[in-house]
């Protein structure tokens, strides 16, 4: 009956199997994956802290990430924020010792903010570490990055031309820095995004952060791409 309603009011459908009424509807929502993983790419950029995705990069949560950034559907900010902070907790346990935790989402270009009129992946972040904070961890979210002018689409772009396109392209703002100082000292970082592909973002992130004496402990998205979503044998991790 509620959803019904919801379908009659609002004409909404669910994100994930197109059933009419609620955004997600119950059984898509009781079907997302509760174990996160690492999930290195393949091959992983030198130097990349260990990555952890809460899914594969297809089905319902490819749905509900393209809905959430391509249709604004902003009721999927919390399924989304859900499995960010799976991720992210798991990441904050395997790597980070005790103290404070920072969610740092890695930036979008100004322009792509402008044309979607919200910023997903903020959103995202912000919501995870809420969830995060009521389990008990000491975490915040932080907008401590900004992209540079010339930074291009990634879409479509192999890995090498990926690594090309972001080299260089992030930076740490002063003030948020300033502001993340007063709020949290010594505290680890871990990088959160969407979705993991080849790992470039996420290292240019790490870079950044690195750059001004952020300790990034690990980098955490929602889904990762299937192929790269199978974890890596402990001898074939990068040496961090």
């Amino acid at each position: 009956m509620l959803d019904a309603t919801a379908d009659l009011l609002l004409g909404g459908r669910c994100a994930g199997c197109d059933r009419p009424g609620r955004v997600l509807c119950a059984e898509c929502r009781a079907g997302l994956p509760t174990d996160p993983r690492p999930a290195w790419p393949t091959p992983p950029p030198a130097g990349l802290v260990e990555p952890w995705a809460a899914a594969s990069y297809d089905g319902v949560v490819r749905s509900l990430v393209l809905g959430l950034k391509e249709r604004r559907l902003l009721g999927l900010r919390h399924p989304l924020a859900d499995l960010l902070a799976g991720a992210a907790g798991a990441a904050a346990a395997a790597r980070v010792p005790a103290g404070p935790v920072v969610l740092v989402p890695v930036p979008s270009r100004p322009t792509t903010v402008r044309g979607r009129g919200h910023d997903p992946t903020y959103a995202v972040t912000v919501g995870a570490a809420a969830r995060l904070r009521a389990a008990g961890t000491d975490a915040v979210a932080a907008r401590l990055l900004r992209t540079r002018p010339g930074v291009v689409d990634q879409a479509g772009l192999d890995a090498a031309a990926r690594a090309t396109n972001l080299a260089g392209s992030m930076a740490c703002s002063d003030a948020a820095l300033r502001r993340l100082h007063r709020r949290r000292t010594h505290a680890s970082v871990v990088v959160c995004d969407d979705v993991l592909t080849t790992g470039a973002t996420a290292r240019e992130a790490q870079r950044a952060l690195e750059a001004v004496g952020l300790h990034v402990a690990a980098v955490a998205a929602v889904a990762a791409t299937r192929r790269r979503f199978p974890p890596a044998a402990p001898d074939s991790r990068p040496d961090r």
